[in-house]
């Protein structure tokens, strides 16, 4: 039994959602009532920065507190090594029971993002105990070797199922994952409980549940539109304005019917009495880009629609309203370890030590840089395969030196942002005058000099992605063994 003091703990991510689309945030669609009758009993923070725009990396480091490059669950090693210590792992040694309800597939024993959870509802939940660890070790092997092919195709295999579903309206699993987290919270209602929740609804491919689609979405077709974003990359298809109006109406839709069922789970721990007693995180791992700086989806790259995303957090400790003081998903991570009384348990578990200073529950937070936020993306392996794949499809080739084939990092300020790629030239962004990364800044301006300063200690202090414009030769000589047998697998090198 955990301590007295502990609380329980409700973390949700609302997967691929974009702050701009939600009631809380200003949004004048109304997408999100009761995720906004939530807001005025949580702290709204409107500068949250995660550490990756896509699933895997940016669940790692808000379980395990560390920069993707620190715990290197990527595109390159798309899993989580066992010796990490995650939050569930740290809770449960706490004493708490720990549950994870996810349709994500990159949410599953195999990428290890599920340890520690006493229950997980997954892919492989059916499976004998035995199995899901044994799966992790496998999906190891076929991604750190030459069966790396294999592996990438796997996941374009379970892409296409999943727009397969999708069509035939039974992809959304929300309404089941409320169901279990409602049951589980009942079930643990005399201990402490920590429950993790991932929506999935909007990600592509977009099909609207009603009565969503007719109050949000009533024209939009969603057979009419392009559901996939590798074809408008690879330059395979065409989208008008139009088309990306109705997308992001179906979007829209898509939100509000995650918006719904929250309210429902939120309702029940109400109904339980245990609403009180809980603390509640609620966030995106990252947005979607719905055709700014040409790009639809949420990969190669790291602009604001899909980084600055959005945070709510319900605890006593914490007075409800809004802040822009810029954190850091990965302070979740010590956020909820505060919250459970659990700081001691996560040394135990292999975890990184508790930090006081990355806790939302401090008062004048203290961190080295930490008027800095800095992102990831390490070189899009899976993705590219699949934009490969499309853009082959019509006769289309990629550029070597192109986004596409692009690790980047990027370090973002309240006054400005500083993107160091990959095989593209850098970029530098004021972020103070309120528009989405569209005016420059010079690469000699102060603030400027700043950020690259700053990203220059973080990549010293993480070993993070190589500098701008790197060679073979300077990859190369960083990439221990096994990276370097990923690539030639995949053909890049000889």
């Amino acid at each position: 039994m955990p301590d007295e003091g502990g609380r329980n703990v409700l973390f949700v991510v609302l997967d691929t959602v974009r702050k701009d689309h939600l009631t809380p945030y200003g949004y004048d669609r109304p997408t999100t009532p009761e995720l906004e009758s939530f807001a005025d009993e949580a702290r709204v923070y409107t500068q949250a920065i995660t550490q990756a725009p896509w699933t895997l990396p940016a669940h790692a480091s808000m379980f395990t507190g560390r920069y993707p490059s620190e715990h290197t669950a990527t595109q390159e090693s798309p899993y989580l090594p066992a010796t990490a210590g995650t939050l569930a792992e740290s809770l449960s040694a706490a004493g708490y029971a720990t549950a994870c309800y996810s349709s994500n597939a990159w949410i599953t024993p195999y990428t290890r993002l599920t340890m520690g959870f006493d229950d997980a509802d997954n892919f492989f939940r059916a499976l004998p105990g035995a199995v899901p660890s044994a799966l992790a070790s496998v999906w190891q092997w076929l991604t750190d070797g030459r069966t790396r092919p294999i592996a990438d195709r796997i996941v374009e295999a379970g892409n296409d199922v999943h727009e397969r579903l999708a069509e035939s309206g039974n992809d959304s699993k929300t309404p089941e994952i409320v169901d279990e987290a409602c049951s589980f919270a009942d079930a643990h209602a005399d201990g402490r409980w920590f429950a993790f929740v991932n929506l999935m609804d909007a990600h592509l491919p977009y099909y609207p549940s009603e009565p969503h689609r007719s109050r949000l979405a009533p024209d939009a077709d969603p057979d009419a539109v392009c559901q996939n974003s590798k074809e408008y990359n690879a330059g395979a298809r065409e989208i008008t304005d139009e088309e990306f109006d109705d997308i992001r109406r179906l979007y829209d839709a898509e939100i509000a019917g995650m918006d719904e069922q929250l309210g429902r789970l939120f309702d029940h721990l109400k109904a339980a009495e245990q609403w009180e007693e809980t603390a509640i995180v609620v966030c995106a791992d990252h947005g979607e880009l719905h055709g700014e700086f040409d790009l639809y989806g949420h990969e190669f790259a790291v602009y604001d629609p899909l980084v600055n995303v959005p945070l709510l957090v319900k605890h006593p400790d914490l007075d409800a309203g809004r802040t822009d003081e810029q954190v850091e998903l990965l302070d979740l991570y010590d956020t909820v370890l505060e919250t459970a009384e659990a700081t001691a348990a996560a040394t135990t578990v292999g975890g990184r030590p508790f930090d006081p200073n990355r806790s939302l529950l401090s008062e004048g937070r203290s961190i080295e840089d930490g008027e800095y936020a800095f992102v990831e993306y390490h070189r899009p392996l899976v993705e590219l395969r699949q934009l490969e794949s499309k853009a082959g499809a019509v006769g289309i080739e990629l550029d070597e030196q192109s986004r596409f084939r692009s690790r980047m990092c990027a370090v973002r300020h309240l006054e400005g942002k500083y993107i160091r790629n990959g095989r593209i030239a850098d970029e530098y962004y004021r972020i103070d005058d309120g528009l989405v990364e569209s005016t420059r800044l010079p690469s000699e301006e102060p603030i400027a000099v700043e950020l690259n300063a700053a990203l220059d200690r973080y990549r010293s202090r993480t070993n993070g992605p190589a500098n701008s414009n790197e060679g073979p030769e300077q990859l190369l000589s960083e990439m221990d063994d096994a990276t370097k047998r990923r690539l030639k697998a995949l053909g890049y090198l000889d």
